[in-house]
């Protein structure tokens, strides 16, 4: 069953999670991430967390730099520590353009298509 906002918004606060990592990974493959404190757990669960893509290697020129982290819910983990000023939690995401369509150097948008192929158009990703 996938899991839902609210779910991960009850569980960050039951399990003292003070900050998310919202990973993406750049067109070579390396992972990047963005983190978010607590009070920006519900802005970053409906994807409105923007980042400067014109820093990443091969994302977009400078005046298409702002770019949207769009998480898939169902790769919401806890991370197993806790510092200080609590836990840490990870959402892997997609990246979209700042109107919200898919962001075409997205790797990840990119593999969908493959493992299409590769299930013969029948297996659901997500």
């Amino acid at each position: 069953m996938p899991i839902s906002k609210t779910d991960i918004m009850t569980r960050s606060k039951k399990e003292n999670v003070h900050f998310l990592r919202l990973q993406f990974t750049d067109i070579d493959g390396v992972i990047k991430n963005v983190e978010v404190p607590s009070s920006q757990f519900e802005k970053a669960l409906d994807g409105q967390i923007m980042f400067d893509g014109s820093s990443i290697q091969g994302f977009t020129r400078i005046e298409e730099s702002d770019m949207l982290l769009v998480p898939d819910l169902d790769t919401f983990q806890i991370f197993p520590w806790e510092a200080n000023q609590g836990k840490v939690g990870r959402l892997v995401c997609d990246i979209a353009n700042p109107d919200g369509s898919p962001f075409a150097g997205c790797p990840r948008l990119a593999l969908e298509p493959r493992l299409d192929e590769l299930h013969g158009d029948h297996h659901q990703h997500r």
